[in-house]
């Protein structure tokens, strides 16, 4: 039964509800700028109600407020995490690979192509005056430019290789970061929760640290009681191994690689790797975010690592490799030394050593390793180095080992060919500089009779050097040739007479058959498949532009994606303003109302008590 006041109890519970629900829509209209606020509402519902003795059953009494939700919706979150995954990646990939095409567009707009026809212009007015020292000196200077050219750019693109690596260890900081505040967050909501309220605001700054996150790295997260009265565990996984596990986190750590994994990487590249020691796998199709991305562009060699099948016994200290997926030195880009792994056993090699088939003309590797073989393998699939399927850093780096490997090589045959103005054959024009020793490499024509004939020969890794089947001693590979250590033999910077622009001095020195068999590689189409000398490069030049075209288009596509399932999400958990205005009037005129009943209760008591007793 009732009370006789009961009617004050109903208006003062309206008028509770009502003030909750005044603030409530307050808060949501003061954040309504507010990045990651989730819109609030109360759950309204009646009292629980009374039994009454009488025939008319039950007797309400007012309303409560269940509690403050907000309207947020796990699917459109699980589908904004996962295309901001994806947006972080091509984002990232549009970054970088603009730099790499500013660099490589020099190519057709000062660089490349005006050296490269200024030392054929100096070539050519040899056949003036063939004598003359001051052209000469001008062939080899601007031949040296032509080459400076490649050593810049070859330190260009080092750089953005050394800016991805150092990038990873920044964005896998910042993974270990929010994944720590991801738990201090949780901890927090827990206690908050355990006495039954909603810890709304938390759980928002905890959902923007998840959103950020996905832009970096993949993430999943799933939220379930885990038996406690009011606990929950919430764990955020990456590609399947777990970040945060409710109050506790595992961490992410970078190593600095012992092994180049191409020819051109910069040293103390980093790998990453759990704290447990496990790998961690930033190539993986599951994988994607920014982290994926950087790995991708400074790592990339678009899958054209040294492959093929390996013979291995236990105990011996080389490896042999056939059926090799490179069999051209211009194309050869493995480290001298590094890392071989012979099916799922990873080895260590000091150096290798490479045979010609004299009939095929097919590679043979061997590799010297560090420590003994532990598995016996027979033709088992191997390789050297990373498989990554894109178009990074590594891959343009090839591209240009392979042009001046085989430019120079081309050209270095013709020039020794030859005889300079002191009737002396001539030497090796272009050459390599040892980052070691700082000596310059030189480079033969192979064969036992002098000629040009293909003979039996293999070369090692370290020397440099090739040994035919006689046991004389060579010269080095073209291998050891690249962008960074091009350059034109010193001996013929010092003295230009040593230019060999005749195949031989009759009657003075007005032979220059040489010079003109050089001008001829500047449109010599057999070279390269894609035709003319300057024609491998612009295709270069066009790859890369596809490249970075197609990460930007795809950066803005995917943007545009998100921010639609940002406004999905946003019509569900978003706060609007005329509806939030609409509100207040609502809960004003509920206010209002409760007022109005405790107003009229009150004159009923008044009268019930100050004039019937009188």
């Amino acid at each position: 039964m009732a009370s006789t006041f009961f009617g004050l109890d109903i208006g003062k519970s309206g008028l509770f509800t009502a003030q909750s629900g005044l603030n409530t829509t307050a808060h949501n209209i003061a954040n309504v700028e507010t990045k990651g606020f989730t819109r609030q509402v109360i759950e309204q519902r009646a009292a629980n109600a009374l039994r009454a003795n009488g025939r008319h059953g039950m007797i309400g009494t007012g309303v409560d407020v269940g509690s403050i939700t907000q309207t947020r919706s796990e699917y459109y979150d699980e589908k904004y995490r996962n295309n901001n995954s994806v947006y972080g990646g091509y984002s990232t990939k549009s970054n970088y690979m603009s730099q790499i095409q500013s660099y490589l567009n020099e190519i057709q707009l000062k660089g490349f192509t005006t050296t490269f026809d200024e030392m054929y212009d100096t070539i050519q007015e040899l056949e003036k005056d063939p004598a003359n020292l001051t052209v000469r000196t001008q062939v080899t200077n601007v031949a040296q430019s032509f080459c400076e050219y490649f050593n810049s750019l070859y330190t260009n693109l080092q750089a953005v290789q050394e800016d991805c690596n150092f990038e990873i260890k920044n964005q896998v900081n910042r993974v270990n970061a929010m994944a720590a505040e991801i738990a201090s967050l949780t901890k927090q909501i827990n206690t908050v929760e355990i006495g039954g309220s909603n810890a709304n605001d938390l759980r928002d700054q905890r959902n923007l640290l998840v959103d950020e996150l996905s832009e970096i790295i993949n993430v999943s997260v799933e939220e379930v009681p885990d038996g406690s009265v009011g606990l929950k565990s919430y764990v955020v996984k990456v590609d399947g191994q777990t970040l945060v596990d409710t109050y506790e986190t595992h961490r992410l750590d970078v190593v600095p690689r012992e092994n180049k994994q191409n020819q051109t990487d910069v040293d103390g590249l980093y790998d990453v790797v759990w704290d447990n020691g496990q790998q961690f796998n930033p190539y993986a199709y599951t994988q994607s975010g920014s982290i994926k991305a950087l790995f991708e562009v400074r790592d990339g060699n678009n899958a054209d690592n040294l492959r093929g099948t390996v013979t291995a016994y236990v105990g011996m200290y080389s490896v042999t490799m056939k059926n090799a997926s490179v069999n051209e030195e211009a194309k050869l880009n493995i480290p001298e030394s590094g890392e071989i792994t012979v099916g799922t056993v990873k080895y260590e090699y000091e150096s290798f050593e490479v045979t010609i088939d004299e009939t095929t003309g097919k590679y043979t590797y061997e590799f010297f390793l560090k420590e003994p073989v532990r598995a016996y393998a027979e033709d088992e699939i191997s390789g050297v180095g990373l498989t990554v399927d894109y178009k990074g850093v590594p891959y343009y780096m090839a591209q240009m080992n392979e042009f001046l490997r085989t430019y120079a090589k081309k050209f270095n045959e013709i020039h020794k060919s030859g005889v300079d103005l002191n009737g002396e054959a001539g030497l090796d024009f272009f050459v390599g500089t040892n980052k070691v020793s700082g000596e310059e490499y030189r480079f033969g024509v192979f064969g036992k009779d002098g000629g040009t004939g293909y003979d039996p020969f293999s070369f090692n890794s370290q020397s440099g050097q090739f040994f035919p089947e006689d046991g004389s001693v060579v010269y080095s590979s073209y291998y050891h040739i690249t962008a960074e250590n091009i350059c034109v033999n010193n001996e013929i910077q010092h003295d230009s007479s040593k230019f060999a622009a005749a195949s031989e001095i009759v009657n003075g020195v007005g032979n220059y058959d040489k010079a003109l068999a050089l001008l001829e590689l500047k449109k010599d189409t057999s070279m390269f498949r894609q035709g003319k000398p300057a024609a491998f490069l612009q295709t270069l030049v066009a790859e890369v532009g596809i490249d970075t075209k197609a990460a930007l288009n795809f950066a803005q596509s995917q943007k545009d994606l998100v921010n639609s399932i940002d406004n999905q999400r946003l019509s569900v958990g978003g706060v609007d303003t005329e509806e939030e205005a609409m509100n207040l009037m609502r809960y004003q005129q509920a206010y209002t109302l409760s007022a109005k009943v405790i107003s009229v209760m009150n004159e009923i008591y008044d009268k019930l008590i100050n004039y019937m007793g009188a």
